[in-house]
């Protein structure tokens, strides 16, 4: 059984910083595609960005392109999110499948418990 779990979620102040942690375990597959997610209340899940363990370039959603980090470690999974603003304010997902799919669609096999980014203006 694959867990995700994430942490580093806060309250920081528009132009700050975080760094959000996805711990991930329970893999049988060597590869994985591992992403993130965000849903702010009364909208729609959102892809933010996505990382296959196999290699090549991350994806990032339009929005936060310039701002936000993925990468991973060992069965670790991060999202460095600087400049942050307002509209970032969400409670932020790791999502992963072994299964090549649309990165930004939210047919991610497992999910983790989510962690919550509040951003001030």
């Amino acid at each position: 059984q694959v867990h995700l779990v994430e942490s580093g979620g806060g309250s920081v102040q528009a132009g700050g910083s975080l760094r959000l942690s996805c711990a991930t375990s329970g893999y049988t597959a060597s590869r994985n595609y591992v992403a993130w997610f965000r849903q702010a209340p009364g909208k729609e899940r959102e892809a933010v960005a996505a990382i296959y363990t196999g290699g090549g370039a991350p994806e990032y959603v339009d929005s936060v392109k310039g701002r936000f980090t993925i990468s991973r470690g060992s069965a670790m999974v991060y999202l460095q999110m600087n400049s942050l603003k307002p509209e970032d304010t969400a409670m932020y997902y790791c999502a992963a499948d072994s299964r090549q799919l649309d990165w930004r669609a939210p047919d991610y096999r497992y999910w983790g418990q989510g962690t919550q980014v509040t951003v001030s203006s």
